[in-house]
């Protein structure tokens, strides 16, 4: 069953299961927050077992790409199109959320991007492949993260 992120009023519907469910919750809502906000776009999560084919695209963007295998069971995911992005997340239960960002139009932007709720520790896929900066957020406290750029289609 679908769900709306409030980051108003922040749940941990969906992510209960994760170590880090508050600092999860946290995350998710700061996410929905800056897509209303930029985009007017409603954040809305599915349970990951409903919508297998964003977990795979995700999961064959970070094997094909990096040959990053994540070991985490995915929690929760959505995909949606917003001013000429094709976007989609999954959220796992270690507390890490996975996005891909692909421009539709070909050329543009298109990376992949994770982050770490805190009080999670880095994934041993990613401790020695990436560098993370941290950023302050009043829903999510202090969030870890790190990007690489896509340089194939998908």
């Amino acid at each position: 069953m679908p769900y709306i992120v409030d980051y108003e009023k922040v749940s941990t519907v969906g992510v209960e299961s994760s170590p880090v469910a508050d600092a999860l919750a946290g995350l998710r809502a700061n996410e929905a927050r800056y897509y209303r906000n930029k985009y007017g776009h409603v954040f809305t999560v599915h349970p990951a077992g409903d919508v297998p084919d964003v977990v795979d695209r995700v999961s064959r963007i970070l094997r094909e790409e990096r040959d990053i295998v994540l070991a985490s069971r995915p929690l929760e995911a959505t995909a949606f199109e917003v001013d000429g992005l094709s976007m989609a997340y999954v959220f796992y239960e270690s507390g890490l959320a996975v996005n891909v960002m692909y421009s539709i139009d070909d050329g543009g932007k298109r990376a992949v991007g994770f982050k770490l709720a805190e009080g999670m520790e880095i994934p041993e896929e990613l401790a020695a492949r990436f560098k993370f900066a941290r950023q302050k957020s009043k829903l999510a406290g202090v969030i870890r993260g790190s990007y690489f750029v896509i340089k194939g289609q998908y």
